[in-house]
C-alpha cells in the first residue's frame, strides 16, 4: 500500500535532486544524445515501474526523456514515487545521462466558476476528457493540458474568466517573471507570493506562476 508524502518530505529522501514538485507530481528531464539512448532510458524505466506497479507519464522526445511521477491512489505523490524517482536516477546515471529538472515545468489552463458542476461535464465531453476530483478535467492519454475550475461567489468584473496556471521549479519561478515583464508583461499582483505571482500581457490577459508548493514552506 503506498502513503501520501508532502512536497517537502518527497525533497528530503535520499537520490530525488534530479526531480522537481510541479503541480500534479515529481518531474524531472533527462537530455539524450540521440533518439536511441532515450528509448533504451524508457525501456529501463518501464521495467522499473512495472516492478513497483506504477505507471509513470513518460514523454520521448529528440532532446531528451520527460518523467513524471504521480499516485491516482492517494490524488498525490507518494512514498513510491520517492522511491522510483531514485531508481530511475540511477539507471539514468548507469546509461550516462545527467537530468536537467531546470526544463520542467506544468501548464493547465483554469476557468473561474459560478457552478463548477455544470461546467465540468461540458468541458469532460467537449474535450474528451475525463473528471479528477470535483474540479478538474484530464486527459485521459495525458497529452493536452488539464482544465480546472476556481470556484467564484460572483463573477470578477474586468477581468478575463480563464487564465492559465504555470508551475516551474522554484529556481526558474523568478526568471520566469523576469523574462515575462522584460516581454512587455506587467505584474498584477504578489500578494500571494512565494506561492505564487499573477502577471497579464500587454491586453491583460493573465498567468498565475507558481512554483512548487508546500503547506509547511
Amino acid at each position: 500500500m503506498v502513503e501520501r508524502i508532502s512536497p517537502r518530505q518527497f525533497h528530503e529522501s535520499v537520490g530525488v535532486e534530479d526531480w522537481r514538485i510541479l503541480f500534479f507530481g515529481a518531474s524531472t528531464f533527462f537530455p539524450t544524445a540521440s533518439f536511441a539512448q532515450g528509448a533504451e532510458l524508457v525501456g529501463a524505466i518501464g521495467r522499473l515501474a512495472d516492478d513497483v506497479g506504477s505507471a509513470p507519464a513518460v514523454d520521448l522526445r529528440r532532446a531528451g526523456v520527460t518523467v513524471s511521477l504521480f499516485s491516482p491512489e492517494v490524488s498525490e505523490i507518494s512514498d513510491r514515487d520517492a522511491a522510483l524517482a531514485r531508481q530511475i536516477s540511477e539507471v539514468a546515471a548507469e546509461l550516462g545521462v545527467r537530468a536537467d529538472p531546470s526544463r520542467v515545468q506544468w501548464v493547465q489552463i483554469s476557468i473561474d466558476a459560478l457552478d463548477i458542476p455544470r461546467l465540468l461535464p461540458f468541458w469532460c465531453a467537449v474535450l474528451g476528457y475525463e473528471q479528477f476530483g470535483d474540479e478538474d478535467a484530464v486527459d485521459p492519454l495525458g497529452q493536452g493540458p488539464n482544465v480546472t475550475f476556481q470556484q467564484m461567489d460572483e463573477p470578477r468584473p474586468q477581468r478575463n474568466r480563464i487564465h492559465l496556471d504555470l508551475s516551474v521549479p522554484r529556481a526558474q519561478a523568478q526568471e520566469r517573471i523576469e523574462a515575462a515583464l522584460r516581454a512587455g508583461g506587467r505584474l498584477v499582483t504578489d500578494e500571494f507570493a512565494p506561492h505564487w505571482w499573477t502577471l497579464a500581457d500587454p491586453e491583460g490577459n493573465e498567468v498565475d506562476v507558481a512554483p512548487w508548493r508546500d503547506p509547511g514552506d
